[in-house]
């Protein structure tokens, strides 16, 4: 039997580089050699037992390829073309899907809905840090890559891109509004992204580290905020001069984030929140106005599915956005415990790795 290499969950705080079979291909699967992949945060809450998974899974969610070989019922596709994958894969048929909440996919449930369901590589299947990913559902998820982008310009589009520009889609920015981002790792730097594009007027930026300041500016930024000089609160409702933001971003998954941008909405703002959290989760009695702010509180999980990832590879291929800044290391397949090691400790102004098979 074929084998691969495959960067593998053994147990807390161990993720390690191994061997398994190559995997078989189904009537409606995709086999893609894998050529770039990255590591995202998600993958450090599994390394630290935070998220479960199985022993064994492959981890990662963050394809960019070549077909290898095609399911005997995919058509529309060929052999050797380069494609992506979203993090998320939709089956396409439930009624998850049918409505729009391909995220949130219930194959094989009684009603076709199931939380996060949509969410497979390295959370029920194995994912993309290997040589080899199968891609269920292929003619739903595989999205061919325009001639002319580079790897590393459509790395962001499974799973950060996409994630980030949902922050701004579901906090449903509009032109004009005044916009806060809480967190400026990649997935805030792309909410930043997607909040310009949609047409914020100002757009406020909250974080400590220097170089994302200084590339959340180069971004889209119009004010940074270093909360560590002080209460990041008082800092907007500053910049505001007291009238609070539109929408305000959370990408980071913390009580004290998500009570930070509760605080700084306006009457009737929205909250769109893209945090991974770990516990439970307070809503602060004076920021929610006792319930009678109107303000509206959104959550996302990235958008997946081929049509997504055409979209998202489209505003690359005309120049809206460029996202190879975010790229700022690279390692090879076999050196994947120490691109965790660096990426988890967040060493070196690290803000998205490339992990070339």
């Amino acid at each position: 039997m074929a084998k691969m290499k495959a960067a593998i969950f053994v147990e807390k705080n161990r993720i390690v580089l191994d061997e398994k079979p190559i995997p078989d291909v189904g009537p409606l699967d995709a086999l893609i050699r894998v050529t770039t992949t990255t590591i995202c945060g998600t993958d450090i809450h599994i390394l630290k037992g935070e998220y479960p998974v199985a022993r064994g899974l492959t981890v990662g969610h963050e394809p960019v390829g070549i077909i290898e070989k095609l399911g005997s019922a995919v058509q529309g596709y060929q052999e050797g073309q380069r494609v992506i994958a979203g993090a998320i894969t939709p089956s396409g048929y439930t009624n998850a899907c049918l409505c729009g909440c391909g995220s949130q996919d219930g194959v094989g449930t009684r009603h076709g809905f199931k939380a996060t369901g949509g969410w497979k590589f390295g959370n029920t299947i194995d994912g993309c840090q290997a040589e080899y990913v199968l891609v269920p559902d292929a003619m739903a998820n595989l999205a061919p890559v325009p001639d002319g982008l580079s790897d590393e310009q459509v790395l962001m589009c499974p799973d950060i891109m996409s994630t980030g520009f949902s922050g701004a889609e579901r906090g449903r920015v509009r032109i004009g509004d005044t916009v806060v981002v809480f967190a400026l790792g990649p997935i805030g730097l792309c909410a930043v992204a997607g909040a310009r594009l949609m047409g914020a007027a100002t757009i406020i930026g909250v974080d400590t580290v220097p170089a994302r300041l200084k590339v959340a500016r180069s971004m889209g930024c119009d004010r940074v905020v270093d909360f560590k000089a002080g209460d990041p609160v008082d800092q907007i409702m500053g910049i505001t001069d007291g009238r609070g933001v539109d929408v305000a971003i959370e990408a980071l998954g913390t009580q004290g984030t998500f009570e930070s941008a509760l605080r700084v909405l306006r009457p009737g703002g929205m909250l769109s929140s893209l945090g991974v959290y770990s516990g439970d989760l307070r809503i602060p009695l004076d920021g929610f106005a006792a319930g009678l702010g109107d303000h509206t509180i959104v959550t996302t999980l990235c958008p997946g599915g081929k049509e997504r990832m055409r979209r998202l590879m489209g505003v690359i291929e005309t120049g809206r956005v460029d996202l190879k800044p975010l790229v700022t290391h690279q390692f090879s397949l076999d050196r994947i415990e120490e691109a965790y090691d660096l990426f988890g400790h967040q060493r070196d102004g690290v803000l998205k790795v490339a992990i070339k098979p």
